[in-house]
């Protein structure tokens, strides 16, 4: 099994060689998308990449969080890899986890996704732990039960193969609920590893990309999106499987 990890990042100067550093013990292969940050993230990240310490693809402007995602999934399909890694890169996530999340692998399972389930403690703004309800909640119905969990920690492992295949429309903060309900609908088997989940200071280098306003539409209009497939599924159901039988003769 040849897994990378794959770190999005947008302006995280201050964390992301220390981020780079702290996968680097568990996992060789780092890509590090940058999606379109100005010259102090550029400068650390092109030193990183000469320093061979990680891959570097610098996009050539910002397109989202899931933009550099789709990014970082296209090169390690092509470089062969068949299991990824995603990580934020400003410290929010728990590297001594990784190997728990890897572990979660073991198992003979053709597909499997393994997302991480956060465990939060009193750095958690409690403005974004209601919104966080509220997707969980539509997660919930879109796959008929609690197969995604919160589906908007982007600390998980993808198949590459098949996440580039499911075709996730979101390019910034929809992508991972999106991407995640769209994989239960694969037939993905689904693993959930809890981990500790830390929002930490702008002192400390903690940077949110999260518009209050923009994304929270985007994420509404996914999650409108998914329902509406999910009952059109449904629906479609008996038909789908009608024409099986009759493909079988």
């Amino acid at each position: 099994m040849r897994i990378c990890a794959i770190i999005p990042t947008y302006n995280n100067p201050q964390t992301l060689e220390e981020v780079v550093t702290r996968v680097r013990e568990h996992i060789t292969d780092i890509v590090v998308v940058d999606d379109g940050s100005a010259e102090p993230a550029k400068a650390v990240l092109t030193r990183l990449g000469e320093a061979g310490r990680c891959h570097v693809v610098f996009r050539p402007e910002n397109g989202g969080k899931g933009a550099a995602v789709k990014t970082g999934l296209a090169w390690a399909h092509e470089h062969g890899f068949a299991y990824a890694l995603q990580i934020d890169a400003d410290l929010q996530h728990d590297t001594n986890d990784i190997p728990k999340l890897v572990a979660a692998l073991s198992e003979p399972v053709a597909d499997t996704v393994v997302l991480a389930q956060p465990v939060f403690d009193a750095s958690a703004p409690k403005g974004r732990l209601r919104a966080r309800k509220i997707t969980v909640f539509f997660a919930m119905v879109e796959t008929l039960g609690r197969k995604v969990g919160d589906p908007l920690c982007g600390y998980r492992i993808y198949p590459v193969e098949t996440a580039l295949a499911v075709k996730a429309r979101g390019n910034a903060m929809d992508f991972d609920p999106e991407i995640a309900v769209r994989l239960v609908w694969a037939g993905v088997k689904v693993i959930h590893v809890p981990t500790p989940v830390i929002y930490r200071s702008a002192e400390q280098g903690g940077v949110s990309h999260y518009r209050a306003w923009a994304d929270t539409l985007l994420i509404a209009g996914a999650h409108f999106w998914l329902c509406t497939e999910g009952v059109l599924r449904i629906l479609s159901y008996p038909f789908r499987a009608l024409w099986r039988r009759l493909r079988r003769g």
